[in-house]
Order: C-alpha cells, then sequence, then structure tokens
C-alpha cells in the first residue's frame, strides 16, 4: 500500500497539463491537493467553489460490478466500498458548504479528457454568471 501514489499520479499530471493548458491563459487559477476543506479535492478553484476529484478506477470503485466479482470478499473489497461511502459523504458535506464538485475517472479522463475539461469550464462560468 505505502508504494500506491495518490497524489500526482500519471493521468493526473497528463490531465493537469491540459487543464493548464486551456484555462490560464483564460485568467483562471486553480489550487492542486487543497487541504482547506474536506476530501482534499485534486484541483479546487477557489473563488468560484469549485472542487474537482481525479479518481483512480480501482481504488474508487468505477465498474464496480465487474470488480465486486473479482474480489470475492475480504479486505480489498472492503477498502473499495468504503472508499466509495467516504466518496458520497465528502460530496455531500462539499455541497452543504456551497461547492460544486466534479468527480472524474481515470478511463474517462484518458479517453476523453476534453469532455473533462469542458465541463469544468461550464462549472467556471457558471459560477461566474451567478
Amino acid at each position: 500500500m505505502s508504494l500506491i501514489k495518490s497524489k500526482n499520479t500519471a493521468f493526473e499530471l497528463a490531465f493537469l497539463k491540459l487543464l493548464s493548458a486551456k484555462l490560464y491563459p483564460k485568467g483562471y487559477r486553480y489550487r492542486k491537493h487543497y487541504k482547506r476543506i474536506i476530501g482534499n479535492p485534486d484541483i479546487v478553484f477557489v473563488k468560484q467553489k469549485i472542487a474537482i476529484f481525479l479518481d483512480s478506477d480501482f481504488w474508487h470503485g468505477r465498474n464496480f460490478a465487474k470488480l465486486r466479482l473479482r474480489l470475492k470478499g475480504g479486505y480489498w473489497l472492503n477498502k473499495i466500498i468504503r472508499n466509495r461511502e467516504r466518496d458520497k459523504k465528502v460530496n455531500r458535506a462539499l455541497k452543504r458548504m456551497g461547492w460544486r464538485v466534479l468527480r472524474f475517472g481515470e478511463i474517462e479522463l484518458k479517453n476523453n479528457p476534453s469532455r473533462a475539461i469542458r465541463l469544468i469550464q461550464d462549472g467556471l462560468k457558471c459560477k461566474i454568471m451567478t
């Protein structure tokens, strides 16, 4: 477990490079691994109150139906179930605090990063207008 990275993973760094290229010229600034709010989001637009989580597919139970069959109970299945429950709890808490929460999976970011960037841009535009 200690060898598994939780920050600055390959897919996260690749996505941040694309995100910076699109949003920095437009004047948007974000913080990485923001510890001042619950859940330590991977990316935070503080002024617009948008928290973004870049979730690993395995650890956050993406495609959980197939994963559940492969793990067949035990420690790892329980860990992933707890991770999913924690994700829901963090989402609810942040929304109650007035934050908009966006979550993207690893495969989603690798296959279609432009969609994720478009959703983030849409969120930023909504926050500016309100």
